[in-house]
């Protein structure tokens, strides 16, 4: 079986469950493929004592069904055998009947996948649920209840933020994210791809951090080889996963495409206001649950411009599949099969690479603070432009020090010229002079191999390159 990869926090938490004092109920949460099953398999080694999974678009009889298949494989420990349930209060019940015979006390892990699907119309399944958690779970301390679900929607309104017999009964929450630059690496080198950092980091641009996807990769190619045979091959497995990717999470997933497919057309990010123009969507509280969706799905994130109030933020895209989809998949001809290895190099793979890499940035700011030394220092994260001129990323740092970067893609050492100097010169003036800030402004470069030594590169504080994404 494939080895775990990273989650080192992730584990710490599932682990920690079996020393508590008290039975847990836990909900793991995140996004179509990241892992979230792989992950509580191998956190608990398989060793739970009830274990179900839903049945996607599934009735209840078939749910129950099922569930008396799982409860009479599990119980056969006990020498028991259920009769068929004929609703979720009846199964709940047998499920407890089953829990109360095992003879051992130390903590016993039930394992719920795919919780959403078990939810189906009428079933009363989630008010089974309650009454099982309420009125006999919560009162033992031998038990851990795993819940898990891919269906955002789902887990976010009907179970984390449930107002009904749920309310706070949650006793923790894990939202697992897609891997980062160096868990990706590590992922890759167990499928012994050979790929240099720059070749991990195209994958990473185009794929993000999802597992599942990256299982995709064959080995004996490069990476744009794989880019172009997974994404434009007439079969290729990317040019229909866009629209299961959202279907599968969110309920009337039409709206939050739209909001996605808006904030694609923008790199800087749109308003809230903004993004009602743009995608004819109504204000209220509609708006704000799919914005808070997709957020909690990593596939946006909200900020706020430098200087600016909490409350004008701007939403951007920050998910790279769905840019790269939307970029090339979407308009390409399906007999234009060799359209990615054509395109190395050109200008619009370099259009695309640019918001790419920033995209990726963002990903890992922590890596971005450690490299520059202030890892403990209080910082808040914006970015900065003019009718003029525009900032990548700006640091504000409590220590009375603002970084400002550019970030850079290239496929060498990015030179900076006599034009790009005074440009620069000009934008720290223009941030100085509209900002009004008395901090030391610090000129910051993150780019995939540095920034050449020249005349005009004296005036960079630091010159990162992409290795440091990779701690």
């Amino acid at each position: 079986m494939n080895p775990l990869i990273g989650r080192k926090k992730e584990l710490k938490q599932l682990h920690g469950y079996l020393n508590s004092h008290k039975s847990e109920f836990v909900a793991v949460y995140g996004r179509r493929r990241v892992g979230k099953t792989f992950l509580i398999r191998k956190a608990y080694n398989n060793q739970f004592v009830f274990h179900l999974t839903g049945l996607a678009n599934a009735s209840r009889k078939h749910q129950l069904i099922e569930f008396h298949a799982a409860l009479k494989t599990y119980a056969k420990r006990i020498n028991w055998t259920p009769h068929p349930a004929l609703d979720w209060f009846e199964a709940f019940r047998q499920l407890e009947n089953y829990l109360a015979q095992l003879p051992t006390k130390e903590k016993k892990v039930i394992f719920l996948d795919e919780l959403p699907w078990l939810d189906t119309h009428n079933s009363n399944f989630l008010s089974g649920l309650e009454h099982f958690w309420n009125n006999w779970a919560s009162a033992r301390d031998d038990l851990v209840l795993i819940v898990c679900g891919s269906a955002a929607s789902w887990m976010i309104n009907q179970l984390l933020k449930n107002r009904g017999g749920l309310y706070n009964r949650i006793t923790d929450r894990i939202r697992l994210s897609p891997f980062t630059l160096a868990e990706t690496e590590a992922f890759l080198e167990t499928r012994r791809t050979g790929y240099n950092r720059y070749q991990t980091l195209l994958i990473y641009m185009v794929f993000g951090g999802i597992p599942f996807y990256l299982d995709f990769l064959k080995s004996e190619k490069s990476a744009m080889q794989n880019i172009n045979d997974l994404c434009f091959l007439a079969d290729a497995p990317f040019r229909i996963e866009y629209e299961r990717l959202y279907a599968s999470l969110f309920k009337k997933h039409e709206r939050h495409v739209k909001i996605i497919e808006a904030l694609a057309k923008k790199g800087k990010g749109l308003t809230r206001k903004e993004i009602i123009e743009n995608t004819k969507l109504s204000d209220g509280g509609g708006l704000t649950r799919i914005l808070k969706e997709l957020e909690e799905s990593n596939f946006i994130r909200r900020y706020k411009a430098f200087g600016k109030k909490k409350n004008e933020g701007l939403y951007q895209l920050i998910d790279p599949y769905s840019l790269f989809y939307l970029r090339f998949i979407q308009h390409i001809d399906e007999e234009d099969e060799s359209f990615w290895l054509n395109n190395i190099e050109t200008p619009t793979f370099f259009n695309w690479a640019g918001y790419a890499f920033e995209m990726v940035c963002l990903h890992h700011l922590p890596q971005i603070k450690k490299a520059l030394g202030i890892g403990g220092v209080q910082t808040s994260t914006s970015t900065w432009h003019s009718p003029d001129a525009q900032i990548d990323l700006v640091l504000d740092r409590k220590d009375q020090v603002i970084n400002l970067f550019e970030l850079k893609f290239s496929i060498n050492e990015y030179a900076i010229d006599k034009k790009y100097d005074m440009n620069l010169r000009n934008k720290i003036a223009d941030f100085r002079r509209s900002t009004h800030t008395k901090k030391a402004l610090f000129l910051t470069f993150l780019t995939t191999y540095g920034v050449k030594r020249n005349k005009y590169s004296g005036m960079i504080r630091s010159n990162l390159t992409m290795d440091i994404l990779f701690e």
